[in-house]
């Protein structure tokens, strides 16, 4: 009795570090999204706690100052809400077919899926870069999204929970005489509301974020993501660190936000879909 709550205890404090480790960084941008960009400047990203420092004004400048920080924050937000909504609804489709018929070539299909996910996107970025040139379609929202639509972990994810739902369910669909797209839209779909609830808010973090391939493939500043025009801020001619950390604070937002709304499903989503049934 005695070991089991030893472990129980030790359990807690485990958990408790890794949650305070997680919360230091969000304590620091809050902290420093009341501060003047001169102190970021001169201390640094930092835990301290100085009220004479704190005020209002970066919050103001960024409501009312001139820049496009908008801009950027609405560009990531529509191709956020486009990106998920696509990647779901065409990996989920993708996933139904391996996990629902038997067909020739299946079981290869579904390696090289699993090969896709082992591959670093560093490697495919060249060729997915010169894929886009030569399709004509640098310098637009459609060379962001298109290479995402299908991702090979949300298929892989959606494969094995749709592999612990019953068959027996489609099958009382065609007895019932119901249509292959009647089944998958009205039986499957609303069975798989915690694993699309899981995968959007990790697409969703992942779009959000996106860097590297927005910054390859776009040029024009009004297409500008919120991390590309984050990062337009420091500059070898100064940098405006107001409206960087002000603007980083409430880049977190959407993503809390995205969170708080699915997280109903969210765990029963990744446990259902970490298993095979």
């Amino acid at each position: 009795m005695k070991k089991e709550l030893a472990a129980k205890i030790a359990i807690f404090a485990l958990f408790a570090v890794i949650c305070l480790l997680i919360l230091i960084p969000f304590y620091a941008v809050t902290i420093a999204s009341f501060k003047p960009g001169e102190d970021l400047i001169r201390y640094g990203l930092n835990l301290r706690f100085d009220v004479s420092a704190m005020s209002l004004d970066n919050f103001a400048y960024l409501f009312t100052g001139d820049h496009a920080y908008f801009k950027w924050f609405f560009n990531s937000l529509l191709l956020t809400v486009v990106q998920v909504a696509l990647t779901l609804i065409v990996s989920a489709t993708v996933a139904y077919g391996f996990a629902a018929y038997d067909f020739k070539g299946k079981n290869m299909l579904f390696v090289c899926v699993l090969l896709i996910m082992m591959v670093p996107f560093e490697i495919l970025l060249l060729p997915l870069y010169r894929l886009i040139y030569d399709m004509g379609l640098m310098n637009s929202y459609s060379a962001i999204v298109l290479p995402g639509v299908a991702s090979a972990a949300t298929i892989f994810f959606f494969r094995q929970y749709l592999s612990g739902v019953p068959k027996e369910i489609i099958a009382a669909g065609r007895v019932d005489g119901a249509t292959e797209y009647g089944i998958y839209a009205r039986l499957i779909l609303p069975v798989m509301k915690p694993s699309f609830a899981a995968m959007a808010i990790l697409n969703g973090m992942n779009s959000w974020n996106n860097f590297l391939w927005p910054f390859m493939v776009l040029s024009d500043d009004n297409k500008y993501t919120l991390p590309i025009g984050l990062k337009t801020l420091l500059t070898p001619y100064g940098n405006n660190y107001d409206l960087l950390i002000v603007g980083s604070f409430f880049s977190i937002i959407p993503i809390f936000i995205l969170f708080v709304a699915f997280q109903k499903y969210f765990i029963d989503g990744m446990t259902a879909g970490a298993v095979k049934g």
